[in-house]
């Protein structure tokens, strides 16, 4: 270490660094010097500044032992200017200069610079700021790089790739983008093919590629382009009105008016089964594996096996219409026009909980398991716990009836016929979010569904809306029916990660009823 009232290299570099761009960028100081002027002291510019770059020393080393180490030195004569001699008093005033000590050095460097031209500063600032520029990046140990690098943002990453080759080949790292790929619930890598190769034995990263398709598609249903959507298949065979309809694969399961329940093969458009048992309207349904729940203004509900066509179970509690069911596989949970929501064992047919407090029809319901959640004509949306019949809490905010819902973890986004969306945390029982504002639904939300990032919504004013969950931000319009605000409604959506399923109709003939598809993939890079 240096010595007592000596002050490390760098620390004096540092000050010199600092007094020079100063004077570089405000021209000569016309201030008068002052004989009283204290100077700099030593505690101030520690010595180890550097100090996890240096090694400890017994005395400071100077600027062109440094330069030498780092093979950026030149000789004195490739040094000077050409044309000039060094004046014959240059060796015995650095001489003076090498007895001072380290705060009298400072002193003479300020008092030096304060008389020196802009052009003479910007010179010894080319010689001495490249010693401040260290890739600190490139010193540490692959795994320390990686690990500085993990707390970067997915576009800081690519923004440091750019910076050189080192740092490109870091920035590419497979198990970094596996992290970044998991924060953002992407749970497969993307391999690709890659027609020519830009740096030779360079490896791309499947995860990266699989972020950056994902981010791709994100960006699409934010503002991509919207190709006109395409009517794929007319599925013709009933004889009323479509009220309810599931999806699986290649397999869709309808009900209606009709009072019969149809298996459909989507390739082909073929009715695989008829299911018939309700005698009334099927208004509700819920698909989980090969089996669907169909809940109808028969006050009943029935557990149908979709391979076979045969009805396993009747569900019977219900004095008035079914009007909404969930099936997890393990339980069905059912919402009435009798202000009820019951909870079945299918198995044995048996009623579990009737859980009672809702004022008026119970419309629409959500299940994961632990949580129930119906919306009511009341204008009120509550949570019970499904295992006791509990109710948890009462989520009081909209001013109608809720016609849709959908719940993920603690997440609550509810649809309302007061043509508002509102997103609750039901651990809470808190309102996060309310979508509304001057491109809100003109009338009521027929129906919505979200990811981590967006909300889907859809109106009867014809519209299909997307928003960003987490803000609460309106983004674009989707679907815009020309007959939307003259009958025609948007009644349904469905979303996968890169499409948009609609079903539109309208309530007067205005519009065809049909369903829409909406495309956002991109195409393997």
């Amino acid at each position: 270490m240096p010595p007592s009232g000596t002050m490390g290299f760098y620390g004096t570099l540092k000050m010199l660094l600092f007094k020079m761009k100063r004077k570089s960028e405000h021209g000569p100081d016309m201030r008068a010097l002052s004989p009283g002027k204290k100077p700099c002291k030593g505690s101030e510019h520690p010595s180890h500044a550097f100090g996890s770059l240096l090694p400890c020393t017994s005395a400071p080393p100077t600027f062109g032992e440094l330069r030498a180490a780092s093979g950026q030195g030149q000789s004195a004569s490739r040094r000077r200017l050409a044309g000039v001699q060094p004046p014959p008093e240059l060796q015995d005033w650095l001489k003076i200069f090498q007895r001072w000590s380290g705060p009298e050095r400072l002193l003479a460097l300020d008092e030096l610079i304060d008389r020196c031209e802009p052009t003479q500063v910007k010179h010894v600032m080319q010689v001495i700021e490249p010693q401040f520029q260290r890739d600190f990046i490139s010193l540490l140990p692959k795994e320390l790089a990686l690990y500085v690098l993990s707390f970067l943002e997915p576009r800081d990453l690519l923004r440091a790739a750019q910076t050189c080759r080192y740092w490109r080949v870091l920035a590419e790292d497979n198990l970094l983008w596996r992290e970044k790929c998991r924060e953002e619930g992407l749970e497969q890598p993307l391999h690709v093919k890659r027609r020519k190769a830009t740096t030779p034995n360079f490896t791309y990263s499947p995860w990266k590629s699989a972020y950056m398709r994902q981010h791709r598609i994100d960006m699409n249903w934010r503002c991509g382009e919207i190709k006109p959507p395409k009517c794929l298949r007319t599925l013709v065979g009933h004889t009323g009105g479509v009220w309810s309809s599931q999806m699986r694969g290649n397999t869709i399961v309808s009900g209606s008016t009709d009072r019969t329940l149809k298996v459909w093969n989507a390739d082909t458009g073929q009715c695989v089964y008829t299911l018939y048992g309700h005698t009334s309207t099927v208004r509700c349904m819920h698909l989980h594996s090969n089996r669907v729940v169909s809940g109808s203004r028969d006050a009943t509900l029935r557990v149908w096996d979709i391979e076979t066509g045969l009805c396993l179970h009747v569900l019977m509690g219900h004095v008035a219409a079914v009007r909404c069911v969930q099936f997890d596989g393990r339980r069905v949970v059912s919402g009435a026009y009798d202000y009820t929501v019951k909870v079945w064992d299918p198995e044995t047919e048996t009623c579990l909980h009737t859980l009672q407090g809702h004022t008026n029809r119970v419309y629409s319901l959500q299940f994961d398991g632990t949580h129930i959640v119906s919306g009511s004509l009341d204008t009120s949306i509550r949570v019970w716990d499904a295992e006791t019949g509990t109710c948890l809490h009462t989520l009081v905010g909209h001013q109608s009836l809720t016609s849709g819902m959908e719940l993920r973890d603690n997440i609550l986004v509810s649809g309302n016929a007061d043509s508002t969306v509102k997103i609750w945390d039901i651990k809470t029982g808190q309102c996060l979010q309310t979508l509304q504002g001057p491109n809100k639904h003109q009338s009521a939300v027929t129906c919505l569904q979200f990811s981590r990032k967006l909300v889907v919504t859809s109106s009867d004013d014809g519209t299909v809306k997307l928003w960003d969950l987490r803000t609460g931000e309106f983004l674009r319009n989707l679907v815009t029916l020309e007959s939307g605000g003259s009958g025609g409604v948007v009644w349904r959506v469905r979303c996968s990660n890169t499409k948009l399923v609609c079903a539109v109709g309208s309530r007067n003939g205005t519009e065809e009823t049909k369903l829409l598809v909406l495309d956002f993939d991109v195409d393997a890079k």
